[in-house]
């Protein structure tokens, strides 16, 4: 059992080791373009295009 959470110990310290933070993003910096390959119900859009408007990206895959 001890063996166990020695390895568990070992490899949470290795992790945190090597994890590395993402880049802060703060308010009013301005959002990556859209490049999206396939659209569904739409032309492709662009930031530009909506601008000022309130939009809901949802990610989502196939298993």
């Amino acid at each position: 059992m001890v063996k166990y959470r020695v390895t568990g110990a070992a490899m949470l310290a290795l992790a945190l080791a090597v994890a590395v933070p993402a880049a802060p993003l703060t308010i009013g910096q301005p959002a990556a373009e859209i490049a999206g390959t396939s659209w569904i119900n739409s032309p492709p859009l662009t930031l530009a295009a909506l601008r000022g408007r309130v939009v809901l990206i949802d990610f989502w895959t196939h298993g």
